[in-house]
């Protein structure tokens, strides 16, 4: 099979948040299965990361698209990529998606649904003479008009669609459609409609041959008004098809206490000295006092989804017995803001760093007690695994990927409402787990023996993908 893989954000060169640690090791893990190559915008980052870039074709300008230019190069280990080059739409500092304060770009709509055009260009072998593909594997909005702009081009070729966190829609004002070439037909609620604006998230939805969520109880929370936003009954009708269904991520062999070396001392289960060596380091580089209590971590965007305000409602009943938090991260100001003030509020006791580094996330992991998760909605997340990998037990609420992931009283803590006295109750039974050595090193032995490797989930693309073609 031939395969292109189109995602916004990729670990290999830029990173915004896990669709970019997927978008990496996904790929690598297919390999063997299929010939798969991946498409990415054309960012600083890529263009200077590729090995052995060259142009293998352009195309003019599309409807109010620009013209674009076509690289093919290879990551270090060989990965084959394509990268869309339009230095007006992607060359810019900031982020993928914003500016270096934050704020999203005006002109979204133009940069993704270019990059979804030419993805679709690609696959129809329309710019590299030598290659096209059986099928496309879109990823979350950005990507959601590739399976439309193959609908609309009467050349149709199957598709699957993943949406990694439906929350990120994608929505724009309807006069966009002339600009990006958007039929105006097709804007009716069966369409690209969503209250009378336009939503790339729901091309994708309406147009993919099959669509995926990133673990099975999201696939099923998702056709639901309380986790659907809005897209609920789209998504009810492909799941009453059978075309909507759950494949859990995984994580990469990286994530390897006994190998990885971002780690101050590497070590495996029962090593707990080793473990210990890298707590008081971590606790060292963040300025936290000595301590025999527990240490627990927040590694994570700092948004509402994500459960901060529910951390800082605890932080005080945690280090008032004993405990001791490290939050590391970037998000929303307010929440930046309150974690900064909760660390006045208890030095040497919190610690916050606004930010994030791999290898120091790694080092967190390796050296916290437990990992606190306590979202809202997570239709996967990996954090639950990495922490389990290295022997940090997770806290997290019963929802997405951390139901399927964490096994209560087993490898973590789940509780069941998003709320600061769900928190509070696996809170008090980390506390007691922690005072019982024998019960606490007997999690730690279950959680790192967890494997969360990527095989299992690209066999089951495989067979969608073959199944589809």
């Amino acid at each position: 099979m031939r395969i292109l893989f189109a995602t916004p954000e990729t670990y290999d060169f830029v990173q915004v948040g896990g669709l970019a640690a997927v978008s990496a090791a996904l790929p690598r893990a297919l390999l063997p299965l299929a010939d798969i190559r991946i498409v990415v915008p054309g960012y600083p980052q890529v263009l200077h990361g590729l090995n052995n870039l060259e142009v293998v074709g352009d195309s003019p300008g599309f409807a109010g698209l620009p013209s674009f230019r076509v690289g093919k190069g290879h990551a270090a280990d060989g990965m084959p990529y394509y990268v869309v080059m339009c230095p007006e739409l992607f060359e810019r500092p900031g982020s993928p998606y914003s500016d270096e304060h934050g704020v999203d770009w005006q002109d979204n709509d133009v940069r993704f649904a270019t990059f979804s055009y030419a993805a679709a260009q690609i696959a129809l072998g329309s710019i590299d003479k030598d290659w096209s593909a059986h099928l496309v594997h879109a990823n979350d909005w950005q990507c959601a008009l590739i399976p439309a702009y193959l609908e609309w081009s009467q050349r149709p070729l199957p598709s699957v669609f993943t949406i990694h966190n439906l929350a990120y829609q994608g929505v724009f004002s309807r006069d966009a459609l002339p600009r990006l070439g958007i039929p105006a037909q097709s804007f009716h609620i069966d369409g690209v409609e969503f209250y009378d604006r336009l939503s790339l998230m729901k091309a994708g939805l309406v147009y993919a041959s099959r669509l995926t969520t990133v673990s099975q109880t999201y696939a099923a929370e998702i056709t639901t008004p309380e986790f659907g936003c809005g897209l609920e009954g789209i998504l009810r009708k492909r799941a009453e098809k059978n075309e909507l269904s759950g494949i859990l991520n995984g994580i990469d062999e990286s994530w390897d206490p006994r190998t990885c070396t971002s780690l101050t001392r590497t070590f495996d289960a029962g090593d707990w000295q080793g473990r210990s060596q890298n707590a008081k380091n971590i606790r060292r580089q963040f300025g936290l006092a000595v301590s025999r209590g527990p240490l627990f971590a927040l590694v994570a965007r700092l948004v509402h989804q994500k459960g901060v305000d529910l951390v800082i409602q605890n932080a005080k009943a945690i280090v008032d017995a004993g405990g001791q938090i490290i939050v590391t991260g970037k998000g929303e100001a307010q929440f930046e803001e309150a974690l900064r003030q909760t660390q006045t509020s208890h030095p040497g006791a919190v610690a916050v760093r606004i930010g994030f580094d791999d290898n120091e996330a790694r080092r967190i992991f390796a050296g916290s007690d437990f990992t606190l998760m306590p979202s809202r909605f997570e239709p996967c997340g990996l954090s639950q695994m990495y922490a389990q990998r290295f022997g940090s037990l997770p806290i997290g609420h019963r929802t997405g990927g951390l139901a399927e992931t964490i096994q209560d009283g087993q490898t973590g803590f789940l509780f069941e409402r998003p709320s600061s006295d769900g928190l509070l109750s696996s809170l008090c039974r980390a506390f007691s787990t922690f005072g019982a050595r024998d019960r606490l090193d007997r999690m730690r032995r279950a959680a790192m023996g967890q494997a969360f490797s990527w095989t299992n989930s690209a066999k089951a693309y495989a067979s969608l993908y073959q199944s589809t073609i």
